[in-house]
């Protein structure tokens, strides 16, 4: 049994060895050298060859294939962390260009107030059914600054300062119940008292005192007059949204839109107004000395 199998395994391996020397023989000879043997042989081999060169094509176009997706994949990989990057740089410089133009318009303010300021930024905001206020946190928490002092930003009156505690100051907003200050209208020079709606709901102020046969209409800005030295001259306060026209009585009924976006409000100037100065100079004076 033993010998059976040794035979056995000798005529495989002289087989395997024989088969690819006879296939290879026969390709190699020319057409005319060949014998019945060769071309016997050949037209075996002809399928296992075909077959064969199939497979290796197709086993090429997969590996091929999956060589080129496994690259595709790398550099798409690749190409979504570089676009992500690139948007977060738009991203920051797109904050960077809004900080400076609003900062460089808080910078053009200041110089147009006739008194000293210190700039503030606002760290927070309390609605209560009382009171609309923001906290602010000053660059500097030596300036001076003291209760019912303005408040203003680049887009107009923020309010008053209502508390004082070291670096931080809380703000009564202009749409405060609690707050008032004398207007005018920009277009027609029409006078009036505006004075915080106190509406939880809404940024709303309503503007009193003005009398039934003055003009104002609907979009008209309303200024500070100067009047009673609160505010410097010519700050804007809010915008008309709705005016009510009355048949009888002195005055009527108009209501407003603050010209500041509170939910946006970022960056405020407190404006350290001496009253008595104030008045001594006259509203509307110009700008004193710097420091």
């Amino acid at each position: 049994m033993g010998s059976f199998r040794r035979y056995r395994d000798t005529a495989i391996v002289v087989l395997l060895l024989a088969v690819p020397f006879f296939f290879l023989r026969a390709s190699i000879r020319k057409p005319e050298q060949t014998n019945v043997v060769d071309r016997a042989i050949m037209r075996v081999a002809a399928p296992v060859q075909y077959v064969s060169a199939a497979i290796a094509r197709g086993l090429s176009s997969i590996i091929g294939n999956y060589v080129y997706l496994v690259d595709v994949k790398a550099d798409n990989n690749r190409l979504a962390y570089e676009n992500a990057r690139l948007r977060a740089e738009n991203r920051e410089l797109g904050r960077l260009r809004s900080e400076t133009r609003r900062l460089h318009r808080l910078l053009g303010l200041r110089e147009t107030i006739p008194s000293e300021t210190v700039s503030a930024v606002v760290i927070g905001k309390t609605t209560t059914e009382f009171f609309r206020v923001s906290q602010l946190l000053l660059d500097n928490p030596h300036a001076g600054v003291r209760t019912n002092m303005p408040v203003i930003s680049v887009d107009g009156a923020v309010g008053t300062v209502l508390r004082i505690a070291g670096d931080r100051v809380d703000v009564q907003l202009t749409v405060d119940s609690g707050f008032g200050v004398d207007v005018v209208v920009e277009r027609t020079g029409a006078r009036g008292f505006v004075r915080g709606a106190g509406d939880r709901s809404r940024y709303q102020v309503r503007v009193e005192y003005v009398q039934r046969t003055d003009e104002v209409e609907v979009g008209d800005l309303l200024l500070t007059s100067g009047v009673g030295c609160r505010f410097p001259k010519g700050i804007q306060v809010a915008r008309v949204n709705r005016v009510v026209n009355r048949e009888f009585g002195i005055y009527q009924e108009v209501e407003a839109e603050p010209t500041v976006d509170f939910s946006r409000l970022e960056e405020a100037l407190i404006v350290l107004s001496d009253p008595k100065e104030c008045l001594q100079r006259g509203p509307g004076a110009g700008p004193r000395s710097r420091r």
